[in-house]
């Protein structure tokens, strides 16, 4: 008889707890500061943000039960990994919901899910074009771009306000870097991984006697319930928040693709692109279910694939029972309104981790890529620079028409449109063959009626870390 892949092998039942409560744990942080800093940025009350916590924890769950488990022929990658709201939406959404309404922000994103579903399949056919000289520079303008997000929550968004840019908020924000700092770098094991849960504990309770915490909400919320579909009203759809959100998902999903080739190398359990397909439909999943229950996009979490590899649990069937603890706890209301009375330094501060350790996996994901060839350079050094300037420069396109500022506004909309368009150009067709053939001292006129083949390190299957 042939044992089961690791895999697909079921562990005692306290210890499928223990592990799935343990991605929990690793992911928690990450995933509920999606809602926290959206809420913030747009102005939401305390109630709402709770409720948007309970829908992204909820929507979490499902999907990475869904990804985990598998539903038929349909979705699911069936592979041991954690989903989560993604960073790489954040700034759009923010963009839409000041421009067009929350309304906007769920029917784009709904639209953009429906697409997402429609084109998992040929995108796993067309991978290569999302090499890790694409997702690298992408993923770099994530991170960096939203650490000013992080620095609004620290310091406030009204500089007119008596609080803005309070020493206690600042040196509370300090600490709580202070703390992640001490258990990420000096931890280990478990401490280690839960470095920056422990920091925003930590934080909290230091911020409990500076009457910074506010638990006001609390008190009126349920023990038990779910979030009603369509909660700021019936969706809308401008079509620059469409192509916006669509731009995301196809972010999400080259980002996605490569925690799932590295989780299938951990594991050993290989995939098809029809597995890869179906791991992209969960995603596209994750956004339609977002649409309407007021989620958010839903990506493979990378430390929990981290994770997988440093315990070596490779079962699917822990990841599904961390899946059934999230949507236990998106069932919770009374949980998410403590979480959403976190003082904003405190999610300030592991909000600039997180992003800055964003950044860094885009730039160890171009460390995979050959920047001393010149084009590559280039068109990495290119991408980060577009990415960033509607970022450090304020009113860059502000003469521009408002609709065509939901686009040129997100840093991160205009990084993935410039990686992918210039890899395209230079990597994909003869021009890019002429250039390198060309820049060879003494080299002949190349044969342009070859067919170009692909450069070597370029067009290779995305990298993770």
């Amino acid at each position: 008889m042939v044992s089961p892949h690791p895999v697909d092998t079921r562990l005692p039942v306290f210890r499928q707890f223990a592990f799935g409560l343990q991605h929990v744990l690793i992911m928690y942080t990450g995933c509920i500061t999606v809602p926290l800093v959206f809420g913030a940025a747009v102005g939401l009350d305390q109630d709402t943000i709770a409720m948007l916590i309970s829908a992204d924890l909820l929507i979490a769950g499902l999907i990475t039960i869904v990804q985990s488990l598998g539903v038929g022929k349909l979705a699911g990658v069936r592979l041991p990994i954690v989903c989560g709201a993604t960073f790489a939406g954040l700034t759009p959404m923010i963009l839409i919901a000041k421009e067009y309404g929350l309304q906007a922000v769920y029917g784009s994103m709904l639209v953009g899910g429906i697409i997402g579903l429609a084109l998992a399949w040929p995108f796993a056919t067309i991978i290569r074009f999302f090499p890790p000289l694409v997702t690298g520079a992408v993923l770099t303008v994530v991170g960096i771009s939203l650490i000013g997000v992080a620095g609004g929550l620290i310091v406030g968004s009204d500089p007119s306000s008596p609080t803005y840019g309070s020493p206690a908020g600042i040196l509370l924000a300090v600490l709580v870097i202070a703390v992640a700092i001490g258990f990420l770098c000096l931890g280990r094991g478990i401490w280690a991984q839960l470095g920056v849960l422990i920091a925003l504990v930590v934080g909290t309770v230091a911020a409990a006697p500076l009457g910074m915490i506010d638990l006001s909400g609390v008190a009126g919320s349920s023990w038990v319930g779910l979030p009603s579909p369509f909660h700021f009203g019936a969706p809308e759809f401008p079509i620059t928040a469409v192509v916006a959100m669509s731009i995301v998902m196809a972010v999400v999903f080259a980002e996605s693709t490569a925690s799932m080739l590295a989780v299938s190398e951990i594991t050993g359990k290989r995939v098809s692109k029809g597995d890869i397909a179906r791991g992209l439909a969960g995603d596209g999943a994750s956004a339609v279910l977002g649409g309407i229950f007021n989620a958010f996009v839903d990506t493979v979490f990378t430390q929990n694939v981290g994770a997988v590899a440093t315990t070596r649990v490779y079962s699917r069937y822990v990841t599904a029972t961390s899946g059934a603890i999230l949507v236990v706890l998106g069932a919770l209301p009374k949980v998410s309104s403590v979480v959403a009375g976190l003082p904003k330094p405190v999610v300030g501060g592991v909000g600039m981790i997180l992003f800055a350790t964003v950044a860094l996996v885009g730039i160890n994901t171009l460390r995979s890529v050959d920047l001393s060839d010149r084009i590559n350079s280039t068109i990495a050094a290119v991408a980060v620079g577009v990415g960033l300037l509607p970022e450090l420069s304020e009113g860059l396109f502000a003469r521009f028409p408002s609709s065509a500022q939901i686009l040129l506004g997100s840093g991160i909309t205009l990084a993935a449109i410039t990686a992918f368009s210039l890899n395209l150009l230079f990597n994909h067709t003869r021009l890019g063959k002429v250039a390198r053939a060309s820049s060879r001292p003494g080299a002949a006129a190349p044969d342009t009626s070859a067919e170009l083949p692909s450069p070597v390190g370029v067009v290779r299957e995305p990298a993770t870390v």
